[in-house]
């Protein structure tokens, strides 16, 4: 059975709608894997592929999609089902049609709903995925040794391997000892977060609905997600003025999320190498100074 086949029968099969497939047409957008936009039966549907040996990434996106859905907050595309079909890895989700124009307000405040969903450990019930690497979500009930651990520790692991400077390493491990004082006065709860949340990965529906995809979801400190909106920015005034009035931000965020950043820019440095990581250098300059 050829791959759309394949791909259709699990739809008709999930959805309890006979779809048979018409037409498929590739879709531009993320450098991890293809994309297709699929229509038939009245039906359409947003299909992502990659190597079967990838199936897990797309179990764990649908797992995270389900876990936003379920906060109420904000749109996400709904998953439908995923597999594998001739040597090739599938996730089929709810298309949404993007494109419009929408208030950068409504995603803060939808943002800030979404945050105040919180659960009793830091991390998640399983590891999952950040861009193409491996993320670990062990749950502990201290939020600086899980970050110790789950994340910053684990991606200058990483960048040991891949040619990471041996005094830029030094200057990690000792950050590693000493951040936990960037935490003075600040008990950060176990909020839902998006864990990937930059630009590229909210749109808003033609009907101006925010929406949100891609996620690398866990509970944290929902400062890291509003510190990746900062990295690459893209966000917009609005968009911080309208989380602040649900949920103000410590006085501390303005050095935290330095330290939440520097995960993501370690991970870029681990999959692209290049300037990433002598900016990832920087940032740890920096800490050590605020840690001092």
């Amino acid at each position: 059975m050829s791959l759309w086949n394949t791909i259709s029968k699990q739809i008709s099969a999930t959805t309890g709608r006979p779809f048979a497939m018409e037409r498929h047409s590739s879709v531009a957008g993320g450098c991890i894997n293809s994309a297709y936009r699929v229509e038939g039966t009245g039906q359409q549907y947003f299909v992502k592929m990659n190597s079967a040996d990838q199936l897990h990434m797309f179990e764990v996106e649908a797992d995270g999609l389900r876990e936003l859905a379920g906060a109420n907050a904000i749109r996400v595309p709904e998953p439908i089902c995923f597999g594998i079909a001739d040597n090739q890895a599938y996730l089929v989700m709810e298309l949404l049609e993007l494109g419009g124009s929408g208030k950068r307000s409504e995603l803060g405040q939808q943002l800030a709903l979404l945050h105040q969903v919180t659960a009793d450990r830091f991390g998640w019930h399983c590891d999952n995925i950040i861009g193409a690497t491996h993320q670990p979500n062990k749950q502990s009930s201290d939020w600086i040794e899980f970050w110790r651990g789950q994340r910053l520790g684990f991606q200058l692991e990483l960048a040991a391997r891949r040619g990471f400077g041996s005094g830029a390493l030094r200057k990690g491990e000792k950050l590693m000892d000493d951040f936990g004082q960037l935490f003075s006065g600040h008990s950060p709860q176990p909020s839902l977060l998006h864990g990937d949340l930059w630009s590229g990965n909210y749109a808003y529906t033609r009907d101006g609905e925010p929406a949100i995809f891609d996620p690398a979801v866990y509970y944290g400190d929902r400062e890291a997600d509003i510190a990746m909106t900062e990295l690459f920015g893209g966000f917009g005034g609005d968009f911080y003025t309208a989380y602040e009035e649900v949920l103000p931000l410590d006085d501390g965020y303005r050095i935290r999320k330095t330290l939440y950043n520097l995960y993501h820019i370690l991970n870029h440095f681990n999959m692209f190498g290049g300037g990433y990581g002598s900016q990832a250098e920087g940032m740890i300059d920096r800490l050590m100074v605020e840690c001092r």
